[in-house]
């Protein structure tokens, strides 16, 4: 085997050592070698001399001075590949890098040999295949880096998609040592670009910031080739300076047919120098797999949110697409299957199926419709309804719209439903709205008319068709100037400067009089606008006579009414209100506050109920309570506590105000001043009781001298025994307690006067009848027995509470009682044989309490009946009585709510007192 056969095959890897015999190559002489890079080593490794081609690559002088081991020329990883010495290194093929003088590395191979008592290293420089070697390593890396990052984007979630993108950038950074990148995508709208990631290393600047605008400066480059970037002064890279920071840089198209679809922009780089290992392809196909993938995803994202933007908007809408299919079957959208009510069913029906779906009214036409597209490619657009099974409810109404798609020699006849059911309901409603407003303006007092502009006048152009019947004129009838001779002499001003203002405001409402045909005067209400075209130029009038004759008339009779109303509360003497149910005013009269002392600007806003007392007012407000739409009236007399004044009393009618509901939101009311009357009547129920009390002189000194007599005589006693000298502890004591007993007897009977002659209470109380029954007992029951007259008195019942004065009530009692008394002292005048009695009775029922006075007196002519409680009418003798005792009782009674009552019994005359119970 010659050596040359040999060094290719050490080349080429296919053996380990020569296939000669080392002993014949010790023989070989350095002239005979054709290796032009070789090196003579002693047995120790070192360098005896070398080939000039080798000392020239690696910088060794000539001749070679002094031995040197081998290993100093060698790069460090090389040193463990010649370990030992040569003798070692026999049969092993030696991958030897040498430290070459230009800083670069010498890639050899080679192989030691025998020679001359030394050894002979040769080499063959594998620098080129080393090299490219690394570059295919690198390239291939690259493609595996490539594949793994578009991987990584395809399958990542589409909400971390930005994230990935900028961890993959990061990745590829660290990798090829970029210290800014940035992927670059189009606008939504097309128009300039936009940065969707981006990485920094942490010693470099942020060129970059996700979502920055870039403009359109990258549409300058070429988009099928990478470009690197050194700005100086290349004016043509000015508009990328602001975008690179003034850094040199590094563009990366992802194209599709060489037009620009992404960028990766490289900030701070050179890729060049910083990689050269990679080429145009490799960095194009990093590009691509970066760009592409995120393209894809958006793309795809797009794509799918369209897709549910647009069955959102077919089920929103109740629309779906149709296609008529070659085998005469019409395939429907899912969602116009839902509109239909045949999902889930099937997805497809023949066309007659679907043409059965369809109104009968509506069926034939669309059919026709359909032939004419498919045969002709006539366009189809009609509006029809869907066959209801139930009259009740609302036609479905579907807009049909088709056409006839071609392409090369196939036809498609496709188009869309949609559910204008509502727009149609709404047309056939507005259009019976439409009618019955045509029929109602003809038939109402209302004129609609419309004015066109000409020259700064106003000319009748239309007048709807209620004019005639509102005014007896026509259209011909109102034009060149006559509207305005209809127009009463008096409103005439009013009507031209309607006109004016009418077009210099551009709206006007007016009130006037205009003549009929029939010569009577309508008062009519106009209203009008203009309208003005886009230059502001006026171009016609429109609007509205209202015929309010009948509201005029009316209104002039309100202010007349008004006026007798005003004259009516405002001069009237009595006091006139209005207030809520909570005793606010709103309104008092003249009288009212001239009464209070204020204005009647004052009175709205104050209390009502600040004028009464706590008990007042409670029964002021029950009574109130009471008030129904049913029963609105309630009629009072109220007590008022005025500032600085005495008690006032007033009679007072209130009438309620309700609601559409039954609630009550006002009160009106009307009262007058009684405050005379009721204090003559008060002076009459004192001066008829100090009456009474005079009639009762006798009857309450019969009183007052019975416990007298009985204290004398037990005094008698007492001093009688004392006078004896007989001192019994016992009997003094006994008589003393009596005298003590006596005493209190006759010390209430004068304190029971003394309370009884007093004047009433000013306000009624709350009071048991009961007791005013036991204080007339007390007062007349031992003057009855002196003078004959049997008491009798019933069982008194529970206790109840009536309203008014317990005292006025006893003084009614013993006016009945000594009523009764004379009149049966009268009788027994003349029948001896008389026995006098008196029934005094209590009872009750839910309502009321009642009091019986009955007495065996023969009763009272019923002639006399009707006039015994009249003022002044007495049956008694000449200088007997006075004639007010019943006529004062019966107005107590009627004044505490109540009514005294007369009738003739079995033996004599019978009195009842009825008082309402309170139910508080």
């Amino acid at each position: 085997m010659s050596l040359n056969k040999v060094m290719l095959n050490r080349l080429l890897g296919r053996s380990e050592s020569p296939a000669t015999n080392p002993a014949d190559l010790a023989k070989v002489e350095p002239a005979q070698i054709s290796a032009e890079l070789y090196m003579v080593l002693d047995n120790d490794g070192r360098v005896l001399n070398a080939s000039a081609q080798l000392r020239s690559r690696l910088g060794m002088p000539t001749p070679i001075v002094s031995a040197q081991r081998l290993i100093t020329y060698l790069m460090p990883n090389s040193a463990m590949v010649v370990e030992g010495v040569p003798e070692d290194w026999i049969g092993h093929m030696l991958d030897i890098d040498f430290k070459a003088s230009t800083a670069n590395t010498l890639h050899t191979r080679g192989w030691i040999q025998h020679h001359d008592g030394g050894w002979l290293l040769q080499l063959l420089d594998i620098s080129d295949l080393m090299e490219e070697a690394s570059v295919a390593r690198s390239r291939q890396q690259c493609l595996r880096f490539a594949g793994q990052v578009a991987e990584q984007i395809r399958v990542c979630n589409f909400d971390r998609l930005g994230q990935v993108v900028s961890e993959q950038l990061e990745e590829l950074g660290q990798r090829w040592n970029v210290p800014c990148m940035a992927l670059v995508l189009p606008e939504a709208s097309g128009i300039g670009w936009r940065v969707f990631a981006q990485y920094h290393a942490h010693t470099a600047p942020e060129l970059w910031q996700p979502g920055q605008r870039l403009g359109t400066e990258l549409d300058l480059f070429d988009g099928g080739q990478p470009h690197q970037l050194t700005f100086g002064n290349n004016p043509h890279l000015a508009p990328m300076q602001t975008i690179f920071g003034n850094a040199d840089g590094f563009l990366l198209p992802h194209s599709r047919e060489g037009v620009a679809k992404a960028w990766l922009l490289f900030g701070f780089y050179n890729a060049a120098r910083q990689a050269p290992d990679l080429g145009e392809r490799e960095w194009l196909n990093l590009c691509s797999a970066i760009g592409g993938p995120v393209l894809f995803r958006q793309s795809e994202h797009q794509h799918r949110h369209h897709i549910e933007r647009l069955s959102v908007l077919q089920d929103l809408l109740g629309t779906g697409w149709w296609e008529w299919l070659p085998n005469d079957e019409v395939q429907l959208a899912p969602q116009l299957l839902d509109s239909l009510g045949l999902h889930g069913r099937l997805d497809r029906l023949s066309r007659p199926d679907w043409l059965a779906m369809i109104h009968p009214a509506d069926r034939e036409e669309l059919n026709s419709r359909l032939l004419e597209l498919r045969e002709n490619d006539t366009p189809l657009l009609l509006c029809v309804r869907l066959r209801n099974l139930d009259p009740d409810q609302a036609p479905v109404w579907f807009r049909i719209q088709g056409q006839s798609l071609i392409s090369g020699q196939s036809r498609r006849v496709l188009g869309f439903m949609l559910d204008v059911s509502d727009i149609k309901n709404q047309e056939t409603e507005a259009a019976a709205a439409h009618a019955r407003l045509d029929n109602l303006i003809a038939s109402s007092p209302a004129v609609i008319y419309v004015q066109r502009y000409d020259q700064g006048s106003l000319e009748p152009t239309f007048f709807s068709a209620s004019l005639t019947p509102v005014l007896g004129w026509k259209l011909a009838d109102c034009v060149d100037g006559q509207l305005a001779e209809y127009i009463h002499p008096d409103d005439r001003y009013i009507w031209f400067e309607r006109t004016r203002l009418l077009l210099r405001e551009g709206f006007v409402s007016r009130r006037y009089r205009l003549r009929g045909r029939d010569g009577v005067y309508h008062w009519l209400l106009d209203e009008a606008r203009l309208l003005r075209d886009d230059l502001g130029i006026p171009v016609e009038a429109v609007g509205l006579w209202l015929d309010v004759t009948e509201a005029t008339l009316a209104a002039e009779r309100v202010r007349e009414s008004e006026e007798r109303y005003r004259i009516l509360v405002e001069d009237s003497p009595a006091m006139i209100c209005r207030y809520s149910p909570e005793l606010i005013l709103s309104f008092g009269n003249r009288p009212l506050a001239n009464y209070l002392e204020c204005t009647t600007e004052q009175l709205a806003g104050v209390n009502l109920g600040d004028w009464f007392s706590a008990e007042q007012r409670e029964d002021f407000l029950q009574r109130i309570a009471q008030l129904t739409p049913e029963s609105p009236m309630s009629t009072a007399e109220i007590c008022l506590e005025l500032p600085g004044r005495e008690h006032a009393w007033w009679v007072w009618a209130d009438r309620g105000v309700f609601d559409e509901q039954g609630k009550l939101v006002e009160i009106q009311a009307v009262g007058r001043d009684n405050t005379d009357v009721r204090r003559s009547r008060m002076q009459l129920n004192q001066s008829a009781k100090m009456a009474t009390l005079g009639e009762m002189a006798t009857g309450l000194a019969h009183e007052i001298n019975q416990p007298l007599n009985v204290m004398r005589m037990a005094v008698v006693n007492v001093l009688k025994r004392l006078n004896n000298g007989i001192v019994d502890p016992e009997y003094l004591i006994e008589k003393l307690n009596r005298i003590d007993a006596q005493v209190q007897r006759a010390g209430k009977v004068v304190d029971h006067m003394r309370v009884f002659g007093r004047r009433s209470e000013v306000q009624e109380q709350l009071f048991n009848p009961n007791d005013s029954v036991e204080g007339t007992l007390g007062m007349l029951a031992e003057g009855m027995k002196g003078k004959g007259v049997e008491l009798r008195v019933g069982e008194l019942g529970e206790p109840v509470q009536v309203r008014g004065h317990g005292d006025q009530l006893e003084q009614v009692i013993i006016n009945l009682m000594v009523n009764a008394r004379d009149a049966l002292l009268s009788r027994k005048e003349g029948n001896p044989e008389l026995q006098p009695w008196i029934n005094l009775q209590t009872g009750r029922d839910t309502q009321n309490f009642f009091i019986y006075v009955e007495d065996n007196g023969g009763g009272i002519d019923p002639r006399l009946l009707e006039k015994i409680f009249e003022p002044f009418f007495t049956t008694k003798p000449s200088g007997i009585g006075t004639g007010l005792g019943l006529s004062v009782s019966y107005g107590i009674v009627q004044q505490m709510g109540g009514l005294l009552s007369v009738s003739n019994s079995g033996e004599g005359a019978r009195f009842q007192i009825s008082l309402p119970i309170s139910q508080g």
